[in-house]
């Protein structure tokens, strides 16, 4: 039977919420592919899915609860000190964060291990030489409201930069050209010595390519670059990048069905983290001579 008629014969909607913030400093194609993947393995399990795009925050929660509009909730964009956390606590509803806040207890949770992705980042070029390495980091905003993916990368990036005897400078950047040309302009006014870029935001990666080719600095013979993006986006650079890849589909599974689970009455409350794989292609290699 159809969700509709299931929910007539049941006091439940059979249908599940997914709040998705839409903010203008977020890249939108990862959100949009892990919001497919929610949707496409609910429908698996007999639910339809309900997008909720608003910044209300805990008044989007309290909606969903107070309203039996949904049987339950998958929130995404989630921030270290997430004001919608303790809403999710007091209910009843089941709920599964995309994303990890700083304090997990009495949640569910699914995430990329960011943290991991950070130092394996670090790890890749300090094992090629490079000594001085810039992260061109979200816009800033995003480090403002402490969102928990940027937040555990940096951690990531820091501690095992710290571990292996780099220097690390990390720089916020609203992407697109202007705004990467300043950004690097920086950088390499303060580390001239800079031979490794790690880029944490879409919007900078295509601008921070285009740039070293115009200051004459090849990649990767004379600055290597490695990114955390989506596949697609590091296959489609001007220079094939060297990349942690985004599982966005799995992330949307993992949610959905650990959701599921619970609604079913097997669910636990854990953090589910998933570990990043690096792929080395053509924007990383060994650095310069004399670098060290």
């Amino acid at each position: 039977p159809n969700a509709g008629a299931r929910a007539l014969a049941s006091s439940r909607s059979n249908i599940i919420a997914l709040m998705v913030p839409l903010r203008t400093d977020m890249y939108v194609p990862v959100m949009m592919e892990i919001a497919i993947a929610v949707a496409t393995t609910a429908r698996t399990h007999g639910y339809d899915v309900l997008l909720l795009t608003g910044e209300e925050g805990p008044d989007a929660v309290r909606r969903v609860t107070g309203s039996g509009l949904a049987d339950a909730m998958i929130l995404m964009d989630v921030e270290l000190d997430d004001e919608r956390l303790p809403l999710l606590r007091g209910t009843d509803q089941p709920s599964v964060l995309i994303g990890l806040p700083a304090d997990t207890s009495g949640l569910t949770c699914v995430d990329l291990d960011f943290k991991a992705t950070g130092a394996l980042c670090v790890e890749h070029l300090a094992m090629l030489g490079h000594r001085d390495i810039a992260v061109i980091g979200e816009a800033p905003a995003v480090y403002e409201r402490h969102t928990g993916f940027a937040e555990r990368t940096l951690d990531g990036l820091r501690s095992r930069a710290q571990e292996l005897g780099v220097r690390l400078l990390h720089r916020p950047c609203e992407g697109g050209y202007d705004a990467m040309a300043v950004t690097l302009a920086r950088i390499l006014d303060e580390r001239p010595g800079t031979t490794g870029f790690v880029v944490q935001n879409e919007s900078a990666v295509e601008p921070l390519l285009a740039l070293l080719r115009q200051q004459g600095r090849a990649v990767p013979e004379d600055v290597s670059v490695v990114a955390v993006c989506p596949d697609q986006v590091a296959m489609q650079a001007s220079v094939r990048l060297t990349s942690v890849a985004i599982p966005a589909q799995e992330m949307g599974r993992h949610a959905v069905e650990r959701l599921v689970a619970k609604l079913d009455g097997r669910g636990t409350d854990e953090v589910v983290l998933l570990a990043p794989e690096l792929t080395v292609r053509a924007s990383t290699g060994p650095a310069p001579s004399g670098t060290s």
